[in-house]
């Protein structure tokens, strides 16, 4: 699972990029936020990276900082909200507003962003207001996970692990998420097992 990139930007476009790294080039999408602070053609860039499984796609949405990439794996836990319309709701507002309009139940703000309707608005309101406050606050918002680099690393090589395995992405996800919270030890073999037995 690539959770970051760093090569040469070979081309860029509001609709994807491309990175050279190694003689490989790998086609990153991005919200506009990153688009616009993207260097010119043939320089260096590094991106935080999401990697996004289906089973007919591996699509890659790239970041320019940490707090993009978190705020986007927010968006895409509510149910209805897919990558796509993660990236468009981010290239229709900051991470920083988009977590104050979530912390503060402020509808009609979200709702002013393309393609967020009053449903999605008051789902986003409900189902992020605490992990909001607490990305706001600067405190992880799940426990070893994307505060901490090591956790990091177990969560992004246990949800492979489990999407190799054959469970579908957004199962796998959820479970490794759960067992992140909940294991004691934080081990990959540790996070995986637990995530087996949600699955079960």
């Amino acid at each position: 699972m690539i959770a970051y990139i760093k090569g040469i930007l070979q081309k860029k476009s509001t609709s994807a990029i491309i990175i050279n790294n190694g003689g490989i080039g790998y086609e990153v999408i991005t919200p506009l936020s990153t688009f616009y602070a993207l260097p010119e053609e043939e320089k260096d860039v590094s991106l935080h990276v999401y990697t996004h499984v289906r089973e007919d796609a591996l699509m890659l949405f790239g970041f320019l900082t940490e707090l993009e990439k978190t705020v986007f794996r927010l968006l895409i836990s509510v149910s209805g909200i897919g990558p796509r319309l993660g990236i468009n709701i981010l290239s229709g507002i900051g991470p920083e507003e988009l977590l104050d309009a979530i912390s503060s139940g402020d509808v009609a703000r979200l709702q002013s962003i393309p393609g967020i309707g009053k449903k999605t608005a008051e789902r986003l309101a409900l189902e992020l207001k605490d992990k909001a406050l607490k990305a706001r606050a600067g405190r992880e918002i799940q426990p070893g996970i994307i505060s901490e680099p090591r956790g990091r690393g177990i969560f992004d090589d246990a949800l492979s692990a489990l999407v190799n395995l054959g469970y579908p992405s957004k199962a796998a996800n959820s479970a490794v998420e759960k067992a992140c919270s909940i294991v004691k030890d934080m081990t990959l073999e540790g996070v995986i097992k637990e995530a087996l037995r949600l699955l079960v």
